[in-house]
């Protein structure tokens, strides 16, 4: 035990006195929040795109859709309408065929501007069509606003035709129900923001664990290719056992992602305090309250051993990090299956497939930790979690037996090697 506990110092030591380990840990939480302000810098310094408005129907339905894209209080408007160069036009393909140039930028607008969108409403007055002309694809906004407001001023004309008088037309368009949710998981009855935090918190604990899954395992492998590649690794061998080897190395690369951890925490914390004390004290007593730390914990040291473990292996039969990548390609590949479906695990937790899904130890800590909140039944999370240890007690005894092997071994991974020292029949030099 007192090698072990010595060779985890070792690795630990390694990383904190290094200034990059400490850049890296402040800068990640800085960079982060740069990248959240320059991204809301950069939607609000956009310039609204420029939209001409054409109507061929006949139903005067122009002065709708300016209203729609109109600025509305404390936001800057969806466009700025601007005259379509060339009116009148004689259809709508006369009019996309002529405003065409203008958008591609070949001709340009009479103040020497592109034009960015183009609405062409065409058809019969009482059931017209929208033709929406855009450069930006991408930005469903603009077309959702124009086609709620056409069919808004659409179904006013209609009620107006049936006899109704445009006050009664506008008491009915802004005649809305007062929706209120409960629900018998709320202690209020009434939900509130207290009681979905728990399902936000979910989905934080399984981002957080699948992140700090990954960084470990990358330092692990980084660190056992760089010591077998200068031979520390033999040396290592002929004065510690490999249990010995492998949980010193697996549990300073824990306390490395753990220190990261808590850095990243405080820095969190004071950022919320700052804004909202009483969201931390919600978040904390939710976080002892309904046991999610405890989850937190339980999937955070059955992930990471299991990880860590295939990651160590990967590492003692890898010469290159280059190498090392080829074989963590398939194994990158199904990492991602979990954060596809951790969203969903909030939004429907009981769902069948990512019930199943939770049984797959590789995506059990993922999923399990995203599903917290939903309180699944306790035989789940004992199962799962038993299925979980599990996998990785197997893989312990695998590496422990192919790891002293993969450490002495030269040339490039050979999967023959590999099961030899599974097998007990690998080569000691």
């Amino acid at each position: 035990m007192s090698r072990l506990l010595r060779i985890a110092a070792r690795e630990y030591g390694a990383f904190v006195r290094t200034v990059g380990f400490w850049l890296s840990i402040c800068l990640m939480p800085l960079g982060l929040l740069l990248a959240i302000f320059a991204s809301g810098l950069a939607a609000k310094s956009a310039p609204p795109p420029r939209l001409a408005m054409v109507d061929v129907s006949g139903g005067g339905y122009a002065s709708a859709l300016a209203r729609a894209v109109a600025p509305r209080p404390g936001a800057p408007p969806a466009a700025v309408v601007v005259a379509a160069p060339g009116a009148p036009f004689a259809s709508a393909a006369d009019a996309a065929r002529r405003l065409r140039p203008y958008l591609s930028g070949d001709r340009l607008t009479p103040s020497g501007q592109r034009l960015d969108a183009v609405a062409i409403v065409r058809g019969p007055r009482d059931a017209p069509a929208l033709d929406l002309w855009t450069r930006n694809i991408n930005e469903p906004g603009l077309e959702a606003r124009l086609a709620a407001a056409l069919a808004g001023a659409m179904r006013a004309r209609r009620l107006e035709a049936a006899g109704l008088s445009a006050a009664q037309v506008r008491a009915l368009a802004g005649a809305a129900p007062q929706v209120t949710q409960y629900s018998p998981r709320s202690a209020a009855g009434r939900v509130s923001l207290s009681d979905r935090l728990p399902g936000l918190i979910g989905f934080a604990m399984g981002i957080v664990l699948w992140s700090i899954v990954l960084t470990g395992a990358g330092i692990l492998l980084n660190s056992v290719i760089e010591e077998k590649s200068s031979r520390i690794l033999e040396v290592l061998l002929t004065s510690a056992s490999v249990p010995e080897i492998m949980g010193g190395k697996i549990l300073g690369a824990a306390a490395i992602t753990a220190t990261a951890l808590m850095v990243w925490l405080g820095v969190a914390g004071l950022g919320l305090a700052s804004r909202d004390p009483a969201l931390v004290g919600q978040i904390a007593s939710i976080l002892l309250r309904r046991g999610l730390g405890l989850y937190f914990i339980l999937y955070f040291v059955g992930g990471y051993l299991m990880y860590a473990t295939l990651f160590t292996t990967i590492g003692a039969f890898c010469e290159t990090a280059r190498e090392a990548q080829t074989l963590l390609g398939p194994l990158m590949i199904l990492l991602t299956v979990p954060v596809v479906f951790m969203g969903q695990a909030i939004q429907r937790p009981d769902a069948p497939l990512l019930q199943a899904l939770s049984w797959i130890p590789p995506f059990t800590p993922f999923l399990m930790a995203a599903r917290a909140a939903s309180g699944p039944p306790w035989w789940q999370v004992a199962g799962t979690a038993a299925a979980m240890f599990a996998m990785t007690g197997l893989e312990l005894w695998v590496a422990g037996r192919a790891f002293r092997t993969g450490a002495l071994a030269t040339g490039r991974f050979d999967l023959r090697l590999l099961l030899a020292g599974v097998l007990g029949r690998g080569e000691r030099a």
